[in-house]
C-alpha cells in the first residue's frame, strides 16, 4: 500500500506533551490563610468527587470492554473514534535498517461538521499534509504546494485499518489474542493473518479505554519484526486542536485535475494472485532512459499494493534480479517471451509466483 506513498516530512517539533497523563494545576502558596483554608476544603471535596468519578468510570470501561467480543468489533470501535473524535497523537515509525521517524497527527470535527486532519514528520526539512473534508493539501520545501481530492491522508498507518477494516476479511483472518499492556495502559491485542500465508502478518494493540491504536507491528512469514508503529502520546479532546483555527481553507491550493489515461490493450495477464488481491490500475508507460514501452498493472488487497511491469524479452534490461529493501521486494526475471518486474511489500516467494504466472493474451479480447 505504501510503495507509492508520500514521504511525510516537516521542520521542527510542533508539539511536546507528556504521554498518557493529565497535569494537575499547582496551588498558589501566597494565598491568605483564610482563602488557603477554604481552598484546601474545596480541593478535598474535588478530590473526593474525582475519586467517585474514577470509581464510576472504571466499571463502565470494564463493561464496554467485556461487550466487545470479536476483533472486528474492536476495529469498528477504532474506526468510529478515528472518523468522529477530536484527537492529537504522537507516534514513531521504526523500520528494520532505517532510522526511527517521529510523526504528529491531529484530527478534529469543527462546529459546522467539517472534518479536518493534519499529519507531519517531526524531523528534517519536511512535508506537511492538511486535509479539509475531501481535499488534501501538501506542503514541502522547494516545491509548489498542491492539493488532491481524497477522504484520507496517506500516512504510515494503513488507511484501510483505520477507516474500513471489514474490507480485509476476504484476504486476512482477524484473531483476538486478548488483554496486554502497552505504555502502561490496558490494551487488546489483535493479529491479522494472511488467509493463504502469502503476505506479511500484523499485530495491533488497541487502548481499552478509548479504542485508540497504541502499537502496530508488521511481521515476516517467520514472525520476525519488519516494521513497528508505536504511539508515544495521545489525547482525545472535547474540542478540536487550536491549530485548526489557524487554517484558512480559501488559501489552500486548488485540487489538481487528474487526467484519465487511455491505455492501449495489454498483451499479458497475471494468472496468479494472493487471495483477495484484485487489479486496481493499469497503464502503458514509456521508460524515460531507454524509451521502451512497458505494460504496468497494480494489484491490491486494500492493505498491500503490488506493481507488475511487463515488456517483451527482446527489450529486456539486464538479467534476473531479486532485492529486498527493508519491507519491500523487488524482483525481475524472464518468464517465457517477457521480462517481468514485481514490486511490493510481499515475500520473495509470492513475488516469484506472480511473475512466473503471466501469459500472453489475445489483444482483441482485452
Amino acid at each position: 500500500m505504501r510503495c507509492n506513498q508520500f514521504v511525510l516530512l516537516i521542520a521542527g517539533a510542533l508539539s511536546i506533551f507528556t504521554p498518557f497523563c493529565v497535569h494537575a494545576q499547582s496551588s498558589d502558596s501566597s494565598l491568605p490563610t483564610s482563602l488557603e483554608s477554604n481552598n484546601q476544603a474545596k480541593n478535598a471535596t474535588e478530590r473526593e468527587a474525582k475519586t467517585d468519578t474514577v470509581k464510576q468510570t472504571e466499571p463502565a470501561v470494564e463493561r464496554e470492554t467485556n461487550a466487545l467480543q470479536t476483533p472486528v468489533q474492536w476495529l469498528q470501535r477504532l474506526q468510529s473514534l478515528i472518523s468522529s473524535a477530536n484527537y492529537q497523537v504522537s507516534f514513531v515509525q521504526t523500520t528494520v535498517g532505517k532510522e526511527t521517524v517521529p510523526y504528529l497527527w491531529r484530527h478534529g470535527v469543527l462546529d459546522d461538521g467539517t472534518e479536518v486532519e493534519q499529519l507531519n514528520l517531526q524531523n528534517g526539512p519536511g512535508r506537511e499534509l492538511i486535509r479539509v473534508d475531501g481535499i488534501v493539501s501538501v506542503f514541502e520545501p522547494d516545491t509548489q504546494p498542491y492539493s488532491i481530492r481524497s477522504r484520507f491522508i496517506n500516512g504510515p498507518i494503513p488507511n484501510i485499518l483505520l477507516h474500513n477494516p471489514q474490507k480485509l476479511l476476504e484476504s486476512y483472518e482477524f484473531v483476538l489474542v486478548g488483554r496486554a499492556r502497552v505504555a502502561g495502559r490496558s490494551a487488546q491485542q489483535i493479529r491479522i493473518v494472511s488467509r493463504d500465508n502469502t503476505r506479511f502478518g500484523y499485530q495491533l494493540w488497541l487502548d481499552e479505554e478509548s479504542g485508540m491504536l497504541l502499537k502496530l507491528n508488521m511481521l515476516d512469514l517467520q514472525g520476525a519484526l519488519l516494521e513497528q508503529i508505536q504511539i508515544s502520546a495521545f489525547s482525545v479532546m472535547a474540542s478540536p486542536s487550536p491549530y485548526f483555527a489557524r487554517i484558512n481553507p480559501s488559501s489552500l491550493p486548488e485540487p489538481i485535475m487528474m487526467a484519465s489515461s487511455q491505455s492501449r490493450a495489454h498483451g499479458w495477464e497475471v494468472n496468479y494472485l494472493p487471495v483477495g488481491m484484485k487489479e486496481v490500475k493499469r497503464d502503458t508507460r514509456r521508460l524515460a532512459l531507454t524509451g521502451q514501452v512497458v505494460e504496468y498493472k497494480m494489484y491490491s488487497d486494500g492493505l498491500v499494493d503490488v506493481s507488475v511491469y511487463v515488456q517483451p524479452i527482446e527489450d529486456a534490461l539486464g538479467g534476473d534480479i531479486a532485492l529486498r529493501n527493508e519491507v519491500s521486494t523487488f524482483l525481475t526475471l524472464k518468464a517465457g517471451k517477457a521480462q517481468v518486474t514485481v514490486l511490493g511489500e510481499i515475500p520473495l516467494q509470492t513475488a516469484k509466483a506472480i511473475a512466473t504466472s503471466i501469459s500472453a493474451v489475445n489483444n482483441s479480447n482485452d
